[in-house]
């Protein structure tokens, strides 16, 4: 049986800097004292046994957050990342496999960071597959400087990572650029054009297009009852002249016997009580 060891945790960490000396602070587990607490957790659940893996691998996730503070992102948000890693390390931490917590936490504390620093780099995301994430950590860690890459340069690091020259030309593409707001700020309102002035989509959006159908459907039903109110002459007489083969006023006035300006008139008239009726609906 392993000594109890001791955790002293503060109750309050005023600031990054002390929580990174409070963690420092915690002892090292032995090889025995390490396997024991991860059989105890595996064998019975043990709470306790948990917390003492976690609490002294905790400078370990320091250690390795330190390492990504170059993507501008805060060093305790890339800690809590890199803690959630290791809290899922230890929970599946198998000692009957022989390899030290250790060695086994660190792949899933970058995991977590990593994940945290796709979601967070930019607003939209630089690299969504398993090929582009690996691209993206593995270029940043190559990359001189943050000026353009030459030709020879991108050859030479597609050649040591084993990936096309246009992968590795993409991602530099999406690496280099910034987010754009799609909204000019209250500072520049007037400085200059908003992407969204020249991004909207001018076609009619969903509420317009089923406005306008709504319209057009009420204006065909007003429109067929307005002609089915006409004499049976008068209803022919518009439905000749305008839903049908456009009859000239001289073809209806030789098949009614009468003048084209009677024919005028009628159409005149029908035309006034159809305008009406669509009025008042």
């Amino acid at each position: 049986m392993t000594q109890a060891l001791s955790f002293p945790v503060p109750r309050t960490l005023g600031s990054l800097d002390a929580y990174i000396q409070s963690v420092n602070r915690f002892p090292i587990l032995s090889e025995e004292q390490e396997f024991e607490l991860a059989r105890r957790l595996r064998r019975d659940d043990d709470v306790e046994a948990a917390r003492a893996l976690v609490l002294s691998h905790l400078r370990l996730v320091v250690s390795v957050a330190r390492n990504y503070l170059g993507y501008g992102l805060p060093h305790a948000d890339l800690i809590q990342e890199g803690n959630v890693g290791l809290m899922k390390a230890v929970r599946r931490f198998d000692p009957e496999r022989g390899v030290r917590l250790v060695s086994f936490a660190i792949h899933w504390i970058k995991a977590e960071i990593h994940e945290y620093i796709l979601r967070n780099w930019r607003l939209v995301k630089v690299a969504t597959t398993k090929a582009q994430r690996k691209l993206f950590f593995n270029l940043r860690s190559l990359r001189r400087d943050l000026r353009t890459l030459g030709a020879e340069e991108s050859v030479s690091i597609a050649r040591r990572l084993g990936v096309k020259v246009e992968d590795v030309a993409e991602m530099e593409v999406r690496m280099s650029g910034q987010d754009v707001s799609l909204e000019n700020g209250p500072e520049d309102a007037e400085e200059r054009v908003a992407p969204i002035a020249y991004l909207a989509d001018p076609a009619a959006g969903p509420a317009e297009v089923l406005a306008e159908h709504q319209s057009q459907t009420l204006q065909a039903e007003g429109l067929k009852r307005a002609i089915e109110g006409l004499d049976s002459r008068s209803r022919a007489i518009i439905e000749r002249r305008w839903l049908g083969e456009a009859a000239t006023l001289h073809e209806l006035a030789a098949e009614y016997g009468v003048s084209a300006e009677r024919i005028r008139q009628i159409e005149s008239k029908a035309m006034q009580k159809i305008r009406g009726e669509l009025t008042a609906a």
